[in-house]
Parts: C-alpha cells; sequence; structure tokens
C-alpha cells in the first residue's frame, strides 16, 4: 500500500509542474475571432478591470468594451518591442484589423511616403489609422495594406467595426508582414513617437485574445502622469 500512495504523488506532482511550465510562455498565438455583430458600448455605471487589477465603476473606464484587433486569420505576436512599447502582431496579409474599442478616429495615413534613404520616424507606419477610444486611450495599428472605407478623421467607429487590412506598408516593407500595435494618450496632430507606443500592450492583447476586458486606461494615465502631462519630445529612433 506505501508503494501504491508513493506512485499516485509522483503522477500528480508531475502533472502540477507540467501545468506551471506551460503557463510562463512569452510569446502568443490563436486565431483571430470570426466576424460578428460589434458589441454595445455597455451601459455606464458597469464594473471594469483596470491595469492594476482593481475593479472600477468610473463612465469613462465603464463604457469602453474591448476586442483583439485582428480578426478571422491566424496570428502571433511575442512579449516586447524594439527600443520603445508597443507589440507586432504578425499576420498574414489582407488579414482584417478592426476597432480594439469604440471610438473617433484620430489620424489616417493614406500615403505610403517611407524611403529608406530618408527614414524620417512620421512615415516609418506606412499606411495608418489611430483612434481614441470613449475611455480616452489613443490606439494605433499601422504598416497596413488598404484602410476601410470610411475611416477617415473625426468619423465614429465602433468596437470590432474594420479600420483596414494587414500589410507591408512603411518600414515593414521586406520583413513579415504585420500590425503594428501602440498605445498612448491623445496629442496634437503629427506628435507620431508618442502615437507609435507608449505603453506596453502585451497583458491587455492577451487578456482580449481570450475574451477579457482589461482596460488600458489606467496604464496609459499613469504613463502620462510620469511625462509630466506634457509631450516630451522624441528620444528614440528619431
Amino acid at each position: 500500500m506505501p508503494a501504491l500512495r508513493l506512485v499516485a504523488l509522483l503522477v500528480v506532482a508531475t502533472a502540477l509542474a507540467a501545468g506551471c511550465s506551460s503557463g510562463d510562455r512569452r510569446a502568443a498565438s490563436g486565431q483571430a475571432p470570426a466576424a460578428t455583430p460589434a458589441p454595445g458600448t455597455g451601459a455606464g455605471g458597469a464594473t471594469s478591470t483596470t491595469a492594476d487589477g482593481a475593479a472600477t465603476s468610473s463612465s469613462a473606464a465603464t463604457a469602453a468594451r474591448h476586442t483583439f484587433p485582428l480578426r478571422g486569420c491566424r496570428y502571433s505576436y511575442t512579449h516586447g518591442h524594439h527600443d520603445y512599447p508597443a507589440t507586432d502582431i504578425f499576420a498574414p496579409v489582407g488579414c482584417t484589423v478592426v476597432a480594439p474599442a469604440s471610438g473617433t478616429v484620430d489620424e489616417v495615413s493614406t500615403r505610403d511616403r517611407w524611403e529608406s534613404s530618408s527614414n524620417r520616424g512620421e512615415e516609418r507606419g506606412g499606411l495608418a489609422v489611430s483612434i481614441v477610444g470613449v475611455d480616452g486611450v489613443r490606439y494605433y495599428g499601422s504598416h497596413l495594406s488598404s484602410i476601410a472605407a470610411g475611416v477617415t478623421p473625426g468619423a465614429r467607429v465602433e468596437v470590432g467595426s474594420p479600420l483596414g487590412r494587414v500589410g507591408h506598408s512603411g518600414d515593414a516593407v521586406g520583413v513579415a508582414s504585420h500590425l503594428h500595435f501602440g498605445l498612448s494618450w491623445p496629442t496634437g496632430p503629427g506628435v507620431w513617437w508618442i502615437r507609435r507606443g507608449m505603453v506596453d500592450p502585451w497583458p491587455f492583447l492577451t487578456s482580449w485574445r481570450h475574451g477579457g476586458n482589461l482596460s488600458p486606461a489606467a496604464a496609459v494615465g499613469a504613463a502620462r502622469g510620469r511625462a509630466g502631462g506634457t509631450t516630451p519630445p522624441c528620444s528614440v529612433d528619431c
């Protein structure tokens, strides 16, 4: 009997060890959701989760529902980005890029002006779209192959509505097609070094890909606070 108990304990310990090791991956991949009707923004006063894990009932945070920014294709992304906070989500050319939250279209780049000889920072994104969500967060996607009809500055978009398609535009030419995804606070036009990303999107993308609704609003607000509430000058990849 003692021998049988020892074997059982060894089996349980092995299973637990396997479960712990599989949960510490630093890359993610999956199938983006198929086309579904965009969910509503929800009633004010509902509870949502902030970046620090605390529940909040502020109307600005609760109005925002989130979804993964790609739809209907396979994708992969890693934790981390070179030189500044952002995430590159690798997916086939033509994969649909959707609004991760409801909001208003901020800036749109409809022409690919990037040239390797000049490598100007404001042109590296190629075709790109940014929206300011109802939560006050600016969501940015670049290297698109096309922009969806009706996506123009000032236009209202709902969570899950198409913004464009994945491509190779800008300085993504010659590399695997992907969506560069950035989170920041709204600024005046042309402040591309803030727009490209100021907060690591990893925890939020990972929540959304599993159907969660982790909000980046608190993290973006904290980043803006660290910047002193001003627009800091470009200091990396300028």
